[in-house]
């Protein structure tokens, strides 16, 4: 088995140089670390956590704690946050289904003293108050947590910008009595994407009403129970805004049930992007989140905390969101867009609303 003398005299370094590598010392190049990581990887050579845990007083693991940890949006976080986890040598302890404040703080509690930080997506209202003591503890970054935490990192999605430009491109096309599907109560994601639709409503003169805010989960069977309640109104939308995709995607099937089309009847547009929103039949318009980036810059926070010797001022990045024009809002998308025109296939040209 390789020690740590092989990786030193292999990589022409110094057998500290080599122990600052895998300790994530700051004092080490770039260029060195890649070069000693690629021959302790020629090598097997890896050391032995529960020995550097008890020297250097710190485990190599960051934890990651979301309210969820199924579907393809928590699962692209997941992988941002490995994938930039990894680079510096950290392993992951994950957790999810924390229904409530109380039950996010009690896994915090479990994972104290296992983990050099935490990385937390807690979108109930209350939870920022329930786990800012723990930022005293180890470094702490939270994941859309609807405000700024004045003492805790932060990395946001553009929430209202996001639910704003989608309700304006379909006032754009047309649509005067435009519904919103909104999320789950208290969820601040859900609050903020409400707001950016009423606030899409005004700035394109068009009235709003309470009747038209129904109600959803962010699930699809939410978004189908949802699209039975909108075929009911009278006059009934020629529109719907649906806070999530999942939502957006039973929406839709509700709608077919119901015997309507989409577009022709009702444009739908979502939020998120997730991969079957472009396999969905019609392809559904909606705001891109770049949720692999929010994973990966929530760790480069976590670890610019992390190695800080004096916390300083606190950190709060919003990520921008992007209109994904597809058939779903019966507007044609950008002729780079449209896979069946790149290959040079005659494409379906339905009639828009």
């Amino acid at each position: 088995m390789a020690t740590i003398r092989d990786v030193a005299r292999e990589a022409g370094v110094s057998i500290a140089t080599v122990s600052r590598v895998f300790n994530d010392s700051s004092v080490v190049s770039e260029r060195t670390v890649n070069a000693v990581r690629a021959v302790a990887a020629h090598l097997h050579y890896w050391p032995n956590g529960a020995a550097r845990s008890l020297i250097t007083n710190r485990t190599h693991a960051l934890g990651v704690l979301l309210p969820e940890i199924y579907g393809e949006f928590f699962s692209e976080v997941i992988r941002g946050i490995d994938l930039a986890a990894r680079v510096h040598g950290f392993q992951l302890l994950v957790s999810g289904s924390h229904a409530d404040s109380e039950a996010l703080a009690e896994a915090m509690r479990a994972m104290s003293g296992r983990i050099d930080g935490v990385i937390v997506m807690a979108p109930d209202a209350d939870a920022p108050a329930a786990i800012r003591g723990f930022s005293s503890r180890c470094p702490l970054v939270l994941l859309n947590p609807g405000q700024d935490v004045e003492d805790c990192d932060t990395v946001s999605i553009a929430n209202d910008e996001g639910a704003h430009e989608v309700v304006t491109h379909l006032a754009r096309l047309g649509h005067s009595r435009i519904a919103i599907v909104r999320g789950p109560a208290r969820n601040l994601d859900a609050e903020r994407r409400l707001q950016g639709y009423r606030a899409a409503l005004r700035d394109s003169g068009i009235p709003g009403a309470p009747g038209l805010e129904l109600a959803g989960d962010f699930t699809e069977s939410s978004g189908e129970a949802a699209a039975a309640a909108l075929v009911r109104l009278d006059p009934r939308p020629t529109a719907v805004f649906v806070a999530n995709d999942h939502m957006a995607i039973g929406v839709m099937s509700g709608l077919r049930d119901a015997g309507l089309r989409v577009p022709e009847d009702v444009a739908v547009a979502g939020f998120d992007d997730i991969a079957m929103a472009r396999y969905a039949t019609p392809a559904l318009t909606t705001a891109r989140v770049n949720t692999s980036l929010l994973g990966e810059r929530a760790v480069a926070l976590l670890l610019h905390a992390r190695r800080s010797a004096s916390p300083g001022p606190r950190q709060h990045e919003v990520l921008p969101t992007t209109l994904v024009v597809r058939r779903s809002c019966g507007a044609k998308p950008p002729r780079s867009a449209d896979p069946l025109r790149r290959r040079g296939a005659k494409a379906f040209r339905g009639p828009a609303t």
